[in-house]
């Protein structure tokens, strides 16, 4: 099975949630203990009694409701704001005149405003407005005249609520650019590793049939003339990202530098676990009569996944020399093991590579560098440098760092 990038979600209001479930419950203690201490200023403290065995029933039994977004209906949140305005409507039932006009406070106190926030949290700034209003049309009921205080109060809440509803609409807004930024990335590199695979199987296969084809001549040549026109509209689908999720065998021609190397059952990517692979064995089949293969004589450890990514870029490099550098080029393969990188050196006895002639072909749409190698490596946080010099070869260095332990 392919691997898969997983895009992971973050919650910005999670955390504003779990500190309002917090601050509910400690603002109810508080009003309790508030009225505790001044119970003897109470004219009629069964009033109060009841507020507060119904306040404290409520918060309690709907502190899931505060828990998410999803669980914070609409009708939860009228409730809520329901009982926090007949606490204040019912303080001059129980408390005296004189206190209520000296600034005393209501019944719920300082829980009215973890309502309100839970209209912030949920809505955004226009809920939080709405709900702030009525909390302070409410309170200059209470006090049946607007004073300084209870206006500065009013408008405190009032601005408080609505510049946490509106943190809070500018955050979601912020997660869904992020969550969508996470996804095209995602999508963009599971898009590169298929058309990397399309480029090692499918355009190869073409590009040899197409080539024994013309050489055979006769029905076969018109064969060759067909997969030809297929491997031009397959680079434009690769090189445009219209890439079908397909994988076909790699079929490697009589006598070419590349030859298909097995891979175990299960993920090909090594994402299903399992301990480090020898390097040395996944590059062993590509040694013959005219590729050297130089490597260490202990194992070259590597993690699946990137052992095999290399192991395909160094493939990639020998399909460019048997298919560029003519029939009587040479290769030679160097594995270097190193402390914190391993390093995989392709070179050849080829004509080199003309200059600019790597940047034409990603514009033709043949990625073989681009894609095959140079993709690889990036993936793998690795480098890939390519050295050509007319006349005298090219070589291909690939490094691979090694994970910090």
């Amino acid at each position: 099975m392919a691997r898969r990038e997983r895009v992971m979600r973050m919650s910005v209001e999670q955390p504003l949630w779990r500190a309002l479930t917090g601050y509910r419950v400690l603002t109810m203690l508080y009003a309790i203990g508030l009225f505790a201490t001044k119970y003897d200023d109470f004219p009629r403290p069964r009033v109060a009694i009841a507020y507060f065995v119904l306040l404290s029933v409520w918060t309690l039994a709907t502190l899931p409701r505060v828990a998410n977004a999803a669980s914070c209906t609409r009708r939860f949140l009228a409730a809520d704001l329901a009982i926090a305005l007949l606490g204040i409507v019912l303080t001059p039932v129980a408390d005296a005149h004189d206190r209520i006009v000296a600034g005393g406070p209501t019944l719920p106190s300082i829980w009215t405003a973890g309502s309100v926030l839970a209209f912030a949290v949920k809505g955004g700034w226009r809920w939080a407005a709405f709900a702030s209003t009525l909390v302070g049309l409410a309170n200059i009921v209470e006090r049946r005249a607007p004073s300084h205080d209870t206006v500065h109060n009013v408008l405190l809440v009032w601005v408080a609520s609505i510049a946490i509803g509106y943190v809070v609409e500018v955050a979601r807004a912020s997660e869904r650019t992020l969550a969508r930024a996470l996804e095209i990335e995602a999508a963009t590199r599971e898009r590169e590793r298929l058309a990397r695979d399309i480029h090692d199987s499918v355009l190869q296969v073409l590009a040899m049939v197409q080539r024994r084809g013309s050489a055979m001549g006769g029905e076969a040549a018109e064969l060759g003339r067909l997969a030809g026109e297929q491997e031009v509209a397959l680079r434009t689908l690769v090189s445009g990202g219209l890439v079908p999720v397909s994988r076909v065998s790699e079929d490697a021609s009589q006598g070419a530098l590349v030859h298909a190397v097995d891979e175990p059952d299960g993920d090909p990517f090594g994402a299903g676990g399992g301990g480090p692979v020898d390097l040395r064995a996944l590059l062993a089949p590509h040694a013959t009569a005219r590729v050297t293969l130089s490597e260490p004589g202990a194992p070259v450890l590597l993690e699946p996944a990137a052992a095999r990514e290399l192991a395909a870029a160094v493939s990639a490099a020998l399909d460019n020399v048997d298919r560029h550098a003519g029939d009587g080029a040479r290769a030679w393969i160097l594995v270097e093991d190193e402390p914190d990188a391993v390093i995989v050196t392709v070179r050849d006895d080829g004509p080199g590579i003309p200059e600019g002639r790597l940047t034409q072909a990603e514009g033709e749409g043949r990625l073989g560098v681009a894609l095959s190698i140079r993709g690889r490596l990036r993936d793998l946080g690795g480098t890939a440098e390519l050295i050509s010099v007319p006349g005298q070869g090219t070589e291909v260095e690939l490094r691979v760092p090694r994970p910090h332990p």
